[in-house]
């Protein structure tokens, strides 16, 4: 699309004044001409912009703010996740943030997000950098013509180089993101990091779908197979999302964020965001061929004296990324919305070698295990992590959810229910012994397992009960040892076992305690009696 035959938006409602130069709706080769001359980036041997995004090469959740007004002030889960700011902080900043960008090249995207049109909202992306546009472009749905130029329902503002001032502006630290509810507005200053704009619209949807829709949002990979039947895949960082819902065989819906509306499955986003740490073409094919012309690299690091990228190369940061439009994957389906699921997979790396590898779960079990959001970190993840850490978060995305966690997971349980979903839990983690003396269950163990929930191969009645979860367990899988399927028979020390499994069902019982009924309102209240 030429940017000849567009005209620039009004841009009145923003207060930019008449010095302010806007580039609309360029194009990603655009863009990456942009970024090079403004020295934002350099071209990969691949192709793709690799930029760095400066200070912060990941979110900052204590800088992440939402205003606390009519609209919020009853519903939002206040507290270490969402922090109140006021009204008149956030007119005081969007003045200071509008005459900052006033005199200076900017740069205007139309969007949207929510790929079922009964659910999507139009976004307008104003970015200071190319870079952030380009990402824009990537991350969120591309609009047709006809849709360009209105007047948008949320817009987002990100200008890296304007510092907030926290003596003054009522922030901890230079950097923020703010969400308005009532001004359908996020600003994002002092950050170059792009996943502030992908995350901020992502809390915007964890609010407004479930409040206003009875839809429920979800931080999960989604795919579909051939029959039509859709699986959606939950996991924190090291459990395997991205991997196990790569499937050659079946259609991606999504790799990141979805809703489950009345009667689909839709993904929130027009592209994808994939760490690229360790990344080969044998592990991760898909995304390694996806980083070509017009993908975005950030924080990558090259081989010496090349612009080839070593994605074994951390110096900046674990977490480096590509992000690309989702139509840079093979089996990507588009537009990206399918039936609602008949398996839901909560994937965990249980550290501690105690959880079965596959296991059934009823309405409350699954309510429970997705109000928990359990993994485990291991040593060398993170630095001073030297043996296995517990690690809670609600609804496998705990930091991006202005509701408190029971309202996602009385919506859950309400469309298991309605839809007789299997949910299932897998553990990608350890067997025969916790981390350091078992090993980590292998991968073509549990693709079989999760191969053959999808297939029905697990639709019978041959399960036990785990002693110490009270999780079904099945007794066979095909392509997976019968021994390897309980969890204790494969550990040399029974009592050891039981020990580890009675602390990890303590930890489990001990980080419940947040979202008990006392804590919480009359209406968070009915949806924990589940569980």
């Amino acid at each position: 699309m030429s940017k000849e035959k567009l005209q620039t938006p009004d841009l009145s409602y923003l207060n930019l004044g008449e010095n302010v130069a806007v580039k609309y709706q360029l194009s990603p080769t655009e863009l990456i001409e942009d970024a090079l001359l403004n020295k934002e980036g350099t071209l990969a041997s691949s192709g793709a912009l690799a930029v760095d995004t400066g200070k912060f090469t990941g979110r900052s959740p204590k800088d992440r703010f939402i205003v606390c007004d009519s609209v919020t002030e009853d519903q939002v889960w206040w507290g270490d996740v969402n922090i109140k700011i006021s009204p008149e902080k956030f007119d005081q900043l969007f003045d200071k943030l509008t005459a900052y960008l006033a005199d200076k090249t900017i740069y205007v995207r139309d969007s949207s997000a929510c790929a079922n049109p009964d659910y999507d909202i139009s976004i307008r992306v104003i970015t200071e950098t190319a870079y952030q546009n380009l990402f824009a472009h990537h991350l969120f749905i591309r609009p047709e013509a006809h849709q360009l130029g209105i007047t948008p329902e949320w817009t987002i503002i990100a200008a890296p180089g304007f510092l907030a001032d926290p003596s003054t502006d009522g922030t901890r630290q230079e950097n923020f993101s703010i969400l308005n509810f009532t001004k359908k507005m996020i600003l994002i200053g002092g950050t170059g990091y792009t996943g502030e704009i992908k995350k901020g619209i992502f809390s915007v949807l964890n609010f407004i779908l479930p409040v206003y829709k009875n839809t429920l949002s979800m931080h999960c990979s989604a795919n579909v197979g051939k029959n039509g039947d859709t699986a959606i895949f939950f996991g924190l960082s090291g459990t395997g999302k991205t991997t196990l819902s790569a499937d050659p065989e079946r259609g991606l819906i999504g790799d990141d964020e979805h809703g489950w509306g009345a009667s689909s499955v839709f993904n929130f986003e027009g592209g994808c965001y994939a760490k690229c740490v360790d990344l080969t073409q044998e592990k991760e094919p898909q995304i390694y061929k996806a980083i070509r012309t017009g993908s975005l690299l950030e924080n990558t690091n090259f081989f010496e004296g090349t612009k080839e990228v070593d994605y074994t190369n951390i110096a900046k940061t674990e977490n480096t990324r590509v992000a690309y439009p989702i139509d840079y994957i093979d089996n990507a389906i588009i537009p990206s919305i399918a039936e609602v699921p008949k398996n839901i997979f909560f994937l965990t790396a249980d550290a501690f070698g105690v959880l079965p590898p596959i296991s059934k779960l009823n309405v409350e079990q699954a309510m429970f295990h997705f109000m928990s959001g359990y993994t485990a970190k291991v040593a060398g993840t993170e630095t001073g992590v030297t043996e296995p850490q517990l690690t809670f978060s609600a609804c496998f995305g705990k930091a991006f959810l202005p509701l408190h966690p029971s309202r996602y997971a009385a919506l859950l349980g309400e469309k298991m229910e309605k839809h007789q979903v299997n949910v299932w839990l897998v553990n990608t983690g350890w067997t025969g012994g916790a981390y350091g003396i078992g090993k980590r269950m292998k991968l073509s163990y549990t693709r079989a397992m999760i191969t053959a929930a999808l297939n029905g191969d697990l639709d019978h009645n041959k399960y036990k009960q785990h002693h110490v979860f009270k999780l079904m367990m099945p007794l066979a899988c095909p392509g997976v040892p019968n021994e390897i399927l309980d969890p204790s028979k494969t550990w040399d020390d029974q009592e050891e076992y039981f020990l580890k499994a009675y602390e990890l069902a303590d930890a489990f019982a001990e980080n419940f305690k947040q979202f008990e009924v006392p804590k919480v309102s009359k209406r968070h209240g009915e949806a924990l009696k589940l569980c």
